[in-house]
C-alpha cells in the first residue's frame, strides 16, 4: 500500500522538497548508484514526506546516494530492527577496522545510516515513539561497546592487560546515565557516561606496567574521542562525562570502592536523582551489575525517604526559576510543562518511595508513571494525561531534531520551520499544532506544581494555621501556654503542658542533631494545632506523644507527617480511637507510610490481591536475601493489619470481614514462609523422597486450628498450627548434605516456626502454638500423613476431634490438602454414641469453666454474674463464646455421619447454617446463637483495640447469655430433631 501522509504537503514546502529530490537524483546519477524509480512507489511517496521534515536525511542521501538502495534492499525502512540484529550489523561494518582512524570512520558511517533509518521510520510513523527511542538507545549501546572492546584489545597489545591482585583480567564498566540509561534517547541526544573498573591492580604483559586506573583512563580518553570527535564523517555521539564524581575536576575513571565511598560519604541529592537512570551500557556487564547493587542503597533508602523532599523542592524551585530567567517558554523539554517536568514528577516519587516500593526501582518514565497509578500515588486520570503529554512532547522533540540532526528543543520562529514541524506531526498548520501543544503543557505544569508542594498549601485552613502554637513549643510563659491549651479545647491543659515539657526536656530530644531538632520544631506546632481539632484533644496528644519521642532520632518520620498533613490527621484520629493502634504505630513507625493514602488505608484488599501483592513484593528481592524477605513479610503484616483496624474503627468493615481479612493476611504470609523455608532447606539438603522413590514437590501441609482454622482471627491472635508431610521418612534427600526424610521435615517445621516467631526490631510475624498436634508438646513436631491418620483414628481424645472440626489446610501441597480433608471427613463423620459424647463434651467444658472461668461468679452461673459489679468473660463464662463453640462441635461429631454437609466448613457461623438447613436445629435457635456469637466477638474485637481483656460488665448481654445457657442445658435440642 502506497504511503499517504497524514496531511497534504503545504505549498510552502514544495519547493524545498523538490530541491532536495533534485540534488539526490543528480548525486545518484553522478555516482551511478541506480535509477530512483527502481526503489518503488512506497519509497518515492515516503521520501517526499521525509525530506519535508529532515534536511539531515537529504544531506546524507546526497553525500551517499547508494544508501537508499542499501536501506531498501535490506528491507530496513519497512520493518523493526531487533537489538541483536543491529549489533550484528555493526560487527559486520567494523570487520575491516585495522586502525583507530578506521574504527572512527566506520562507526560514523554506521551511525549516519542508522540515523537516516530511524528518522525515516519516525517521521512516517512506521515506528512509534517507544521504538524510536529504543532504536536510538540500542544504537548507542552497540556503538559504545564495540568501540570499547576494540580499544581495550588494542590497548592490551601495547600496554598489557589490567589484572587484580588474583591475576584476573579486569574490564571497564561503562554506565549510561539520563536518557541513555533509561533507553529513552532522543534523535540528537548527548550521552552521559560514567567509567568505572572493579579493582585496583596493574597491567601485565606490556612494555611497562601501568596502574589499572591509568590504563582505563587512557582507554576512556580514546573511547570518548572515538565517539565524540567531529570529523568529515560527522560524529557518533556527543559524550558528556560531567555526572561522574567531582565533575570535570574528578578522575575520568574510578574503582568500584572509590565510587561507593564517594556516593556514601559525599554523594549529593542531585546525584541520587541522576543515578536512578544508571544502566550498564558497555564493558563488563556482570561486574556492572555488582556495581549497581553496591550503589542501590545510595539511590533508594530502605524506608520512605521524605528527607529527599527538601532537596527535591529546591531542585523544583531551581527548575521554575530557570524557566523564568532563561526565556525557555518555547522549549518543549526545559520550558514550563515540558518533558523535564514529567520526568521530575516520576523521579520525585522514585526517590521518596522507591526504597519501599520496589516496583518504582526502574528507569523508563512511562513504566514509572504506570506504577504510580497502579499503587495509588497519583490518580489514574493524572497519569493518563501525563503519559499522553509525554509521548506528544517526545514526538515534537523528534520533529525538531530531525530537521538538522541538531540538539534542540526550541520551537521554530520562522514560517518554514513551523510549517515543517506541523506537517510531520500531522497538523494542517502551526496554530492547530500550537493549540494542542499548549494544552498538553498547561496540563503538565498543573501536575508539576502539585508535586511536593508546601504542605500548608494543601490545607483548607488559612496559611499559617499552626503558627499560633509555635510559642507553646518554643518557650512561652507556662501560664500563657496553659491558657492557650485551654482555649484550644484541652480539658486538662496543665497535664498537656506537662507532656509537652516532658518531651522538650527528654534525653532523646536534647541529644538530637541540628537537622532533627529543626524538623521537630516545625512538626510539634502542627501536631498541637491538629490535636486541638480532635473531639478529645487531651486523649489525642496522650496517645501520639510516645510516638513522637520514639521517632525523635529518626526525624524522617517527623518530616513525613509534616509534609503530609492528611497523614497526621489520620494518625490522630486512629490513635484517639484505639490505644492498640497507637501502640502498634509507636513500636513499628515504619507503618506510618500507610497513612499517606487514605483511600487505600480504608480499603483492605481481597484475598487474591493480598496473595498477589505479597508475591510481587518478594519477587523483587534476590532469592538469597532472606533478611530482606523477612522484613517484607513483617511490614506486609503490620501494614495490612493496620488497614484492617482502621477500617474496623471507621465502620467500613463489619466483624465477619475483619476476621476474614486477618485470616487471609496470615494465610498469605504462611504460604510465602513455607516457600522460603522449603527453598532454603532443599538448597542445603536437596529434595526428600516419596514412598515410590520420586522427588517430593513440597509434600508438606500447614494446618490451621482454632481461630485461624475457623477463619475467626482477632487482633493479636496467635496461630494454632499442625504440620504434616507425605514423604518417605527413611529415604535420604538428594542434595549436597543429605539427611533422612523425617529429619528434613522436622527441620523444615522448625525453620517455619523460627521465621514466624523470631523477634527483630520489626517484631515477630506471629506467635505460634503447636500444642494441638498429636500427643501435644510431647509429640513429634511434624508427622507423616499416615501417622497423623493413625493417631486420629486410634488414639485421639474427643477434645482433639472437637479441635479437628475447625482444622483446615492453610498452605502447602494441594494433593496433600485433599488427602487431609478426606481423612478429616472420615474421622469426624464416623458413628458415635451420642450419650457418651455428650458426657465427654460436657465434662471438658466443665474443666475449662473451673480453670478459666470467672471465679467470683462461678464461671457465670452465680446470680451475681448478671450485676453491674461483676465481670462477664466473653469467652469462658457460661453463655459465652466457648459454650457456642462446644455446642457446634458436638453437633458435628454427633450428626455428620448422617449429614456430611456439616463438614464442608470450619467456621461456626456457616456450620450453624448447615444445622438449620439440615433440620437439626430450629432456625430461631440458630439465629439466636449466631447473633450472640457475633455480638460477643464484636465486643472482643473492640476490647482488643482498646487493649482491654475480653471481659465486660456483668449487666451486659443478659438476653444472649441466658439464651445460650438455656440451649446448652437442652443440647441437643430434641424438639428440632423430631
Amino acid at each position: 500500500m502506497v504511503f499517504s501522509p497524514p496531511s497534504p504537503l503545504p505549498d510552502t514546502l514544495t519547493s524545498l522538497v523538490d530541491h532536495h529530490l533534485a540534488q539526490w537524483h543528480a548525486a545518484a546519477a553522478q555516482t551511478g548508484a541506480g535509477q530512483p524509480e527502481a526503489l518503488g512507489a512506497d519509497f518515492a511517496a515516503e521520501l517526499r514526506h521525509v525530506l519535508a521534515g529532515s534536511d539531515f536525511v537529504a544531506e546524507q542521501l546526497r553525500r551517499d546516494p547508494a544508501m537508499a538502495w542499501r536501506l531498501v534492499s535490506g528491507d530496513l525502512l519497512w520493518r523493526s530492527l531487533a537489538s541483536a540484529e543491529m549489533g550484528e550489523m555493526l560487527e559486520s561494518a567494523l570487520q575491516g577496522a585495522d586502525s583507530e582512524d578506521a574504527l572512527g570512520q566506520m562507526l560514523r558511517r554506521f551511525r549516519q545510516e542508522q540515523q537516516v533509518r530511524i528518522i525515516w521510520r519516525d517521521l512516517t510513523r512506521r515506528a512509534d515513539t517507544a521504538e524510536t527511542v529504543r532504536d536510538l538507545s540500542d544504537m548507542a549501546d552497540h556503538c559504545i561497546d564495540a568501540a570499547y572492546q576494540w580499544l581495550y584489545a588494542d590497548s592490551c597489545l601495547t600496554q598489557g592487560t589490567p589484572v587484580n591482585e588474583a591475576g584476573e583480567a579486569q574490564h571497564m564498566v561503562v554506565l549510561g546515565m539520563g536518557k541513555l540509561g533509561a533507553r529513552e534517547l532522543n534523535l540528537s541526544s548527548d550521552i552521559d557516561l560514567i567509567f568505572a573498573y572493579p579493582e585496583a591492580g596493574e597491567t601485565r604483559g606490556g612494555r611497562r606496567s601501568l596502574s589499572n586506573q591509568e590504563f582505563f583512563i587512557r582507554v576512556g580518553q580514546r573511547l570518548i574521542k572515538a565517539l565524540d570527535a567531529i570529523t568529515v564523517e560527522g560524529f557518533v555521539f556527543r559524550v558528556d562525562m560531567r555526572l561522574r564524581p567531582y565533575g570535570d575536576s574528578g578522575a575520568l575513571v574510578f574503582s568500584f570502592d572509590a565510587l561507593e565511598q564517594y556516593y556514601q560519604s559525599q554523594g549529593r541529592d542531585w546525584e541520587r536523582y541522576a543515578m536512578i537512570k544508571a544502566r550498564v551500557v558497555a564493558g563488563d556487564q556482570a561486574a556492572g551489575a555488582e556495581l549497581l547493587a553496591m550503589l542501590k542503597p545510595f539511590v533508594y533508602r530502605r524506608y520512605l525517604d521524605f528527607a529527599a523532599i527538601e532537596a527535591l523542592r529546591s531542585l523544583k524551585l531551581m527548575i521554575q526559576r530557570e524557566v523564568q530567567r532563561k526565556g525557555l517558554q518555547d522549549n518543549v523539554k526545559l520550558g514550563s510543562g515540558g518533558i523535564r517536568e514529567i520526568e521530575f514528577i516520576g523521579q520525585a516519587f522514585q526517590l521518596i518511595h522507591g526504597g519501599r516500593e520496589r516496583a518504582l526501582q526502574q528507569r523508563p518514565i512511562l513504566a514509572v508513571l504506570d506504577v504510580l497509578a497502579a499503587n495509588g500515588y497519583l490518580p489514574e486520570e493524572a497519569v493518563a494525561e501525563l503519559k499522553t503529554a509525554y509521548l506528544f512532547l517526545r514526538d515534537a522533540e523528534h520533529a525538531l531534531q530531525a530537521i538538522d540532526d541538531r540538539q534542540t528543543q526550541m520551537l521554530p520562529t520562522d514560517d518554514q520551520g513551523r510549517a515543517r514541524v506541523a506537517y510531520v506531526l500531522g497538523y494542517p498548520d502551526w496554530s492547530s499544532l500550537r493549540g494542542v501543544l499548549d494544552a498538553h503543557r498547561d496540563c503538565v505544569a498543573r501536575h508539576f506544581a502539585g508535586v511536593i508542594a508546601d504542605p500548608d498549601e494543601d490545607l483548607d485552613e488559612e496559611p499559617g494555621w499552626h503558627t499560633e502554637w509555635i510559642p507553646v513549643w518554643e518557650g512561652a510563659d507556662p501560664e500563657q501556654a496553659i491558657e492557650q491549651l485551654r482555649s484550644g479545647g484541652f480539658k486538662q491543659p496543665e497535664e498537656a503542658w506537662r507532656k509537652i515539657g516532658g518531651l522538650l526536656n527528654s534525653g532523646r530530644v536534647k541529644a538530637m542533631q541540628r537537622l532533627g531538632r529543626e524538623r521537630l520544631d516545625v512538626f510539634v506546632p502542627r501536631l498541637l494545632g491538629m490535636a486541638s481539632e480532635q473531639d478529645d484533644p487531651d486523649l489525642a496528644l496522650e496517645r501520639v506523644m510516645p510516638l513522637v519521642e520514639a521517632v525523635a532520632r529518626r526525624s524522617a518520620y517527623l518530616l513525613l507527617l509534616t509534609e503530609n498533613p492528611g497523614a497526621l490527621r489520620e494518625l490522630l484520629v486512629l490513635c484517639s480511637a484505639s490505644p492498640w493502634i497507637a501502640e502498634q504505630i509507636t513500636r513499628y513507625p515504619v507503618v506510618l507510610d500507610e497513612l499517606l493514602n487514605a483511600g487505600r488505608l480504608y480499603r483492605p484488599p481481597e484475598t487474591e490481591e493480598l496473595v498477589d501483592e505479597l508475591r510481587q513484593q518478594l519477587m523483587r528481592i534476590p532469592e538469597d536475601d532472606l533478611e530482606q524477605q523477612m522484613e517484607v513479610l513483617r511490614y506486609f503484616k503490620r501494614a495490612h493489619v493496620l488497614r484492617v483496624a482502621a477500617s474496623e474503627i471507621a465502620g467500613t468493615l463489619p466483624l465477619m470481614k475483619v476476621s476474614d481479612y486477618l485470616t487471609w493476611i496470615a494465610e498469605a504470609i504462611l504460604q510465602q514462609v513455607l516457600q522460603l523455608a522449603w527453598r532454603e532447606m532443599t538448597a542445603r539438603h536437596g529434595k526428600p523422597k516419596r514412598a515410590d522413590g520420586s522427588d517430593c514437590e513440597m509434600d508438606f501441609l500447614i494446618l490451621g486450628y482454632g481461630k485461624v482454622g475457623g477463619i475467626e482471627l482477632g487482633h493479636g491472635s496467635d496461630l494454632d498450627l499442625v504440620f504434616i508431610h507425605d514423604g518417605d521418612g527413611q529415604a535420604e534427600t538428594d542434595g549436597p548434605r543429605p539427611i533422612d526424610g523425617s529429619r528434613f521435615f522436622t527441620r523444615l517445621g522448625q525453620r517455619i516456626i523460627h521465621m514466624l516467631n523470631a523477634q527483630t526490631t520489626s517484631g515477630a510475624l506471629y506467635e505460634v502454638d503447636m500444642r494441638l498436634r498429636p500427643s501435644g508438646e510431647s509429640g513429634l513436631l511434624v508427622r507423616s500423613l499416615a501417622s497423623f491418620a493413625r493417631y486420629q483414628r486410634e488414639e485421639a481424645w474427643t477434645w482433639e476431634h472437637q479441635a479437628l472440626v475447625r482444622a483446615r489446610a492453610l498452605a502447602g501441597c494441594k494433593r496433600l490438602s485433599h488427602k487431609f480433608h478426606v481423612l478429616r471427613a472420615e474421622v469426624l463423620g464416623r458413628q458415635r454414641d451420642e450419650a457418651a459424647l455428650r458426657v465427654e463434651v460436657a465434662g471438658m467444658r466443665q474443666k475449662m469453666r473451673d480453670n478459666l472461668g470467672t471465679k467470683a461468679t462461678a464461671a457465670g452461673f452465680d446470680p451475681s454474674a448478671f450485676t453491674e459489679q461483676a465481670l462477664f468473660d466473653l469467652k469462658q463464662d457460661a453463655g459465652g463464646i466457648v459454650d457456642i463453640e462446644f455446642m457446634v462441635q458436638y453437633a458435628v461429631l454427633a450428626w455428620s455421619c448422617q449429614h456430611p454437609e456439616l463438614l464442608r466448613y470450619t467456621d461456626n457461623i456457616r456450620i450453624l447454617d448447615g444445622l438449620r438447613d439440615a433440620g437439626l436445629v430450629s432456625g430461631e435457635d440458630v439465629q439466636r446463637l449466631q447473633e450472640a456469637y457475633k455480638a460477643y466477638r464484636a465486643a472482643a474485637h473492640r476490647l482488643a483495640l482498646q487493649k482491654q481483656p475480653g471481659k465486660v460488665s456483668g449487666d451486659q448481654f443478659h438476653d444472649f447469655r441466658r439464651a445460650v445457657m438455656a440451649l446448652w442445658q437442652q443440647w441437643p435440642p430434641d424438639q428440632a430433631r423430631q
